[in-house]
């Protein structure tokens, strides 16, 4: 119990530092301007779905930034034929392969080094010198010219990259604060903006590839008819009209220098005006000259926007573009053209909006349940542990403020998970101030004075703590690496949360325990409980009534299998793709009304869910055939029917996945749970014996499989947060089968000749109170986010209420008969005397 002067001004070091980053967070935007330089973090950065906003997750589209450079290489080859006396058709593209058919040997010699001159270096965009983007083979007089992986993945770089900049150009330029755009992974881009509430908009500013460009029309081809080589008909962007388009690009859309939406003074209506740079107004003012009379077209991303006649030569390098926008289409179009081209087409394959109503909701529901369920395991602690429970309620008010302040820290952002992260934290912290507060009462029971009964109960205790949280850790570690977006939130408060709870629980609890002791000059530490008298070990025959625990919890398990598929997991968007609105009203909502209008579009199944007292409907239907434009078109449709039969609608949220997105975040969910068992099992394994460990697992797996039995019985959402939910539990519940190994394991020492099932029914009598005490404090926590938590939090926080009520009995009822169990399965397999195992006379035997 002693603690150096170091040691002591470390800790207040650590605390004051702790209590420091957190200040930020309830200062005044004034204040914050004065004093934030002084401080060391900034405030917590709230999420999307605490402040409203739209969250898209781009890719870039590698095929057509392979063909792209193909069409460029085929182009350059044509040239270097032409130049050789050689047919340009004897190049030509076979997939994603070049070849080309000189006609002699003679040719063949002289365009082989000039096509292996075209060769860029991939690597560009780094340091040094590297290998060619292009791998040119030779088969008798033929060259195959391929892309080399080094060269599309410098391409995708280089692409990425660059829409990056245009991303980050065109955002700006429409006036979206605090908007948050980073790479992810190696060919994708994350894309926040808050406060955007227009889905169509967004996408339109930031999937077109803005590539533009200026063609003579041919007015000799039947634009219905089919189109000679040098013209490809393409359709209008506004007018539904097909235009004969001259392949040959009169000017590049390069040579623009700026772009600005406005209104035409003559007829009112928006139009975009452009200027070329110097040698753009060149080329612009011979055209119009050699062309007066002829349609000329303006073309964007394979759309003739307008195709005015010139009626006169252009000499100024000005124009116009008209063709029925909206002022906002205007500005969007403007902002892109200004912006430049993307250098590859953006898919969106995930979109998430939230509303500035649902996200303030958010965080006045996050808060009040916060508080609720804090409240709520301090009235426990005090009613537990009296004037001694107010020393655990300051290390948990400590370890509330100090996990804010660490993720405000690292700069973190502050999720409606995230928040359920520090309640749920705040529960879990609980678990080591009672094992802590047990240690002690059993140790003042055995005689012990006050100063032994706090070293040895702080002792004792450590182990069982570091145990239990490292094992909830391992889980959260690997939600942390497979999660996503929100779950990955709630993962980086939960483990910050554990790793603070230890500092809190061994330290600061520890100092002020013992200033107490010696202040008051204490001989035994009395610890009583306000709300009754403390049991002494209660004497339970558990392994008696083995049999019956394990068939009720085998029935259970085997029914939630026959649940799992029939009528099986409503699986959630996250993991199925589609589109997700979500829609409030001012009155009741006629879902019969919805689901008719909603069937009536033609987008496939329909699902609705009604909750909010029947004033929200949730709409979900099954991703649309077609790329993203059929996605916006589909989500335009709901938005509208809806508005049809809910005049007072506002649109609270939506959602498109794509099956990307969805198979790759099924991938990782799964494989996160997967993994985070196995990483437990080696755990328990170094920790104790291989038994210990197998019957963790065994009973882990009939606790995950009533969890599963409760999503599918009741239908809730199995998305992402369902995952968290079930890696939490798995981390709970081996927390509470390592409390009970720990007992066991130290009473395999103390008692070397009791039977093995009485020294099980011992160790589980010993620790049952502590069991029972810390799931009432996890369950009071998460009841507030239960029933006013919002949609968001209820799948994650009813499931893991239910998982806590299964992991503890089963803790109690469940993992010491099956220990039992592989205990005498090896005594027989062996026929000998083992670790930790019964003996031949069923007599406990020491473990190694």
């Amino acid at each position: 119990m002693r603690t150096s002067k170091w040691a002591l001004l470390a800790y207040i070091a650590i605390i004051f530092f702790g209590v420091l980053t957190a200040v930020p967070n309830i200062l005044t935007p004034a204040q914050l301007e004065r004093f934030g330089r002084y401080l060391p973090a900034k405030p917590v950065t709230l999420g999307l779905d605490l402040k409203g906003g739209s969250h898209l997750v781009l890719e870039v589209d590698s095929a057509a930034l392979t063909k792209a450079r193909m069409d460029v290489l085929l182009n350059d080859v044509r040239g270097i034929l032409r130049t050789a006396g050689e047919r340009a058709s004897g190049a030509r593209l076979n997939g994603n392969t070049l070849v080309i058919t000189p006609s002699d040997q003679a040719a063949f010699d002289k365009v082989l080094p000039e096509v292996r001159k075209l060769a860029a270096p991939a690597g560009a965009l780094g340091f040094g010198a590297s290998t060619p983007d292009i791998d040119v083979q030779t088969s008798g007089t033929t060259i195959n010219v391929k892309l080399t992986e080094a060269g599309l993945n410098d391409r995708m770089t280089a692409a990425v990259d660059q829409s990056l900049e245009i991303i980050r150009r065109r955002v700006d330029q429409v006036g979206v604060a605090e908007p948050l755009i980073q790479r992810v992974g190696g060919d994708r881009i994350l894309v926040q903006l808050p406060g955007l509430q227009d889905p169509t908009r967004l996408r339109q500013l930031l999937g077109s590839t803005a590539q533009m460009s200026f063609h003579m029309l041919d007015a000799s081809v039947d634009p219905n008819g089919v189109a000679p080589r040098g013209v490809t008909i393409l359709p209008g962007a506004n007018d539904g009209r097909k235009y004969a388009i001259e392949d040959r690009v009169a000017i590049s859309g390069d040579r623009l220098a700026d772009a600005k939406a406005g209104f035409d003074q003559r007829t009112n209506e928006p139009i975009v005006s452009f200027t070329f740079d110097t040698t753009g107004a060149r080329q612009f003012a011979e055209i119009t000259k050699a062309n007066v009379g002829r349609p000329f077209a303006i073309v964007l991303d394979g759309k003739v926007l307008t195709a005015p006649v010139i009626r006169e030569p252009i000499l100024g390098g000005q124009g116009q573009i008209s063709g029925n926008f909206t002022p906002q289409e205007a500005t969007v179009l403007s902002a892109l053209l200004r912006s430049g081209a993307l250098p590859a087409p953006l898919t969106i394959i995930e979109e998430r909006t939230v509303g500035p109503n649902l996200g303030s909701d958010s965080i006045r529901m996050g808060l009040y349940t916060g508080f609720a369920g804090l409240a709520f395991v301090v009235a426990l602690m005090v009613g537990l542990y009296s004037a001694w429970g107010l020393i655990a309620v300051v290390g948990l008010v400590l370890h509330t403020i100090m996990t804010i302040g660490t993720l405000g820290l690292l700069g973190s952002t502050l999720t409606l998970p995230g928040i359920a992260g520090i309640i749920l934290g705040i529960g879990m912290a609980v678990d080591a101030n009672i094992l802590i507060n047990a240690r002690i009462r059993e140790e003042t029971a055995s005689g012990s004075g006050a100063m032994k009964a706090l070293d040895v109960g702080f002792n004792k205790a450590y182990a069982t703590i570091v145990d239990g949280n490292m094992t909830t850790m391992v889980g959260m570690i690997l939600l942390f690496m497979f999660g996503s977006g929100p779950v990955r939130g709630f993962a980086i408060t939960m483990i910050i949360g554990l790793a603070i709870s230890m500092f809190t629980s061994i330290t600061v609890v520890r100092l002020l325990m013992r200033e107490v002791v010696v202040r008051r000059k204490m001989k035994t530490i009395q610890i009583h409980s306000i709300i009754g008298a403390v049991r002494s070990i209660p004497s339970f025959s558990f392994m008696r009534g083995r049999f019956i625990a394990i068939g009720v919890s085998a029935v259970l398990s085997v029914s939630s299998i026959i649940l799992f598929f029939t009528p099986g997991l409503n699986y959630g968007i996250d993991f199925v793709g589609g589109i997700q609105v979500e829609a409030t009203s001012k009155t009741p909502i006629d879902l019969a009304t919805v689901r008719a209008k909603m069937e009536g579009l033609n987008l496939g199944e329909v699902a609705l869910q009604e909750f909010g007292q029947g004033t929200s409907v949730l709409i979900r239907v099954q991703r649309q055939p077609g790329g993203e434009e059929a996605q916006t078109a589909a989500l335009n449709q709901m938005r509208q029917g809806v508005a049809e039969v809910i005049p007072d609608a506002s649109f609270e949220r939506t959602e498109v996945v794509g099956p990307t997105v969805s198979s790759e975040l099924a991938r990782s969910g799964f494989l996160a749970v997967g993994l985070g068992m196995l990483a437990i099992l080696f755990y328990i394994w170094w920790r104790f014996e291989w038994h210990f460990a197998v019957g963790a697992i065994a009973t882990l797996i009939l606790d995950i499989t009533k969890m599963i039995g409760f999503f599918s019985l009741l239908q809730i959402d199995f998305n992402l947060t369902a995952i968290a939910a079930v890696l939490t539990l798995i981390g709970y519940s081996v927390n509470d089968k390592v409390v009970v190994y720990d007992r066991m394991r130290e009473n395999l020492r103390k008692y070397k000749s009791m039977p093995f099932s009485d020294l099980i029914d011992l160790s589980i009598n010993q620790v049952i109170m502590r069991c029972i005490f810390t799931s009432v404090a996890v369950v009071v926590c998460l009841l507030p986010m239960a029933i006013w938590g919002g949609d968001t939090v209820k799948p994650f926080a009813w499931p893991m209420i239910f998982g806590v009520v299964v992991a503890t009995s089963s803790s109690i009822y469940i993992g010491g008969p099956i220990l039992l169990f592989l205990s005498r399965w090896w005594k027989d397999r062996e026929g000998g005397r083992l670790p930790a195992a019964a003996g031949a006379d069923g007599t406990a035997i020491e473990q190694k």
